[in-house]
């Protein structure tokens, strides 16, 4: 599948382990190459998922200068969106601690937006996920902070862990965006590059 691709050198450009996991559950040849201290600053005025795809599109910026024109960077973005307020990852285990108290009981968005640059040419779009939480109790936020440390995580959860599985009590949309990567969506993009 995705013939179309191997003309290409395929980059991953994150560090995360997810973002990782999830490409190459597309049977994709991959390299991980990520740049450190990437500017995710963002204009105030932005919304939503507009966010996450102007921080994907900043991030492929700073890789154009060194590609070669046989390379394909995917590059990409996730964000928590909740009553009208970006969360992206937390700073400290008290302000993990305040978005999930935040996040219990109620739905959530979670944007991600991704980037697929060559050399000529850029693919972006945005995915959009409604997560719900159940109650969480203080003592089941604390647990999750204290073993699984959710500090590299936008909205400092991972669904996949232990929070997920007592947690999301609904989900419209894809789950693996919620994860950090809409690989359905970028199946399909990367089919017509």
């Amino acid at each position: 599948m995705l013939d179309n691709l191997k003309k290409y050198k395929v980059i991953l450009a994150s560090a995360s382990p997810r973002r990782r996991e999830l490409l190459a559950g597309l049977d994709v040849e991959f390299e991980v190459r990520a740049l450190p201290d990437v500017d995710e600053s963002f204009p105030p005025e932005l919304q939503g998922g507009d966010i996450p795809l102007h921080i994907s599109k900043k991030k492929a910026d700073a890789y154009r200068p060194a590609m070669a024109a046989d390379e394909l960077v995917i590059t990409a973005d996730t964000i928590v969106w909740l009553d009208g307020v970006a969360l992206g990852k937390p700073v400290d285990e008290a302000d993990a601690r305040r978005m999930l108290r935040n996040m219990s009981g109620k739905t959530h968005s979670v944007f991600t937006g991704v980037a697929i640059t060559t050399k000529d040419n850029q693919r972006c779009f945005v995915a959009q996920s409604d997560v719900t939480f159940a109650q969480l109790t203080d003592d089941e936020i604390d647990y999750y902070i204290a073993k699984y440390r959710p500090m590299d995580k936008a909205g400092s959860y991972g669904a996949q862990e232990w929070i997920g599985y007592i947690g999301m009590s609904n989900i419209v949309g894809s789950y693996f965006n919620v994860m950090g990567l809409p690989v359905q969506r970028l199946y399909s993009e990367l089919k017509e590059i």
